[in-house]
């Protein structure tokens, strides 16, 4: 048996942007299943790039992305009321088709361009501004709200770290699902749901067990990314704007 209208939530963040610890968090739901970058081996296979694991990363991958796009609308089973979709805004390249965010609840993650770079060149030093996402995302974020009228939920990585009772409630009741305790932690480990890249790049979120501090914003960057922290700072600042919540408080 299969429920074919689960509340189908398309985050979309850019890469060292806690979006695998959000990822936990919905995992961590009883009525909720998730799905790891769908489009990564399709990304790849089509551009060529260069990425860490790359051959693996295709191999037990989708590189038809209206394969991916039927996996995201199709059947669920009945105990799921909500697919939580794991999306990395450089990966939705001009080849892949996007009238499919129609059917979706699209919201957006966003983190200071600063820390992202920051995090990132710890695990892949070659970087560029495509690589990090902000102006897909910034075109992405357009998109849903022309077709919305109205902007789409957005949310901080910090805000989500500082409070996170209080950034998921407010999400939640956004995007129309209701808050759980249960996303507030998550047993330490990697998940079956986990792409094959996890073993590159999931290895503090896998010792974790829920949202870990703030800790300290990026401040210095090399000459080089701090250009690319420029070009991007604009479309962080614009989006935002738009940040929801907290609408309780965690006691913090």
């Amino acid at each position: 048996m299969t429920n074919a209208q689960p509340v189908r939530i398309a985050m979309w963040s850019g890469p060292r942007n806690i979006s695998t610890a959000m990822m936990r968090s919905f995992e961590n739901r009883p009525d909720t299943v998730v799905v790891d970058e769908p489009f990564y081996a399709a990304y790849l296979a089509l551009t060529g790039i260069d990425h860490p694991m790359r051959d693996a990363v295709i191999a037990a991958g989708e590189t038809d992305w209206r394969k991916v796009v039927d996996g995201l609308l199709g059947p669920v089973p009945d105990s799921v009321s909500v697919l939580y979709q794991k999306h990395m805004t450089h990966h939705m390249i001009p080849e892949i088709g996007r009238d499919w965010m129609d059917r979706v609840t699209n919201a957006f993650l966003i983190r200071r361009p600063e820390n992202v770079l920051g995090s990132y060149v710890r695990k892949r030093e070659a970087v560029t501004l495509e690589d990090i996402g902000f102006m897909q995302q910034g075109d992405l974020f357009d998109r849903v709200a022309d077709a919305l009228g109205a902007a789409p939920p957005v949310i901080e990585a910090r805000d989500v770290l500082d409070n996170p009772a209080g950034t998921l409630a407010a999400l939640c009741a956004a995007i129309g699902i209701p808050f759980s305790q249960a996303m507030l932690g998550w047993p330490v480990g990697p998940r079956d749901s986990d792409g094959v890249w996890g073993a590159h790049w999931y290895e503090a979120v896998n010792a974790s067990t829920g949202f870990g501090p703030p800790g300290r914003d990026v401040i210095d960057l090399p000459d080089p990314l701090r250009r690319i922290a420029d070009a991007a700072r604009p479309i962080y600042e614009r989006l935002s704007a738009f940040k929801v919540g907290p609408v309780v408080s965690d006691g913090r």
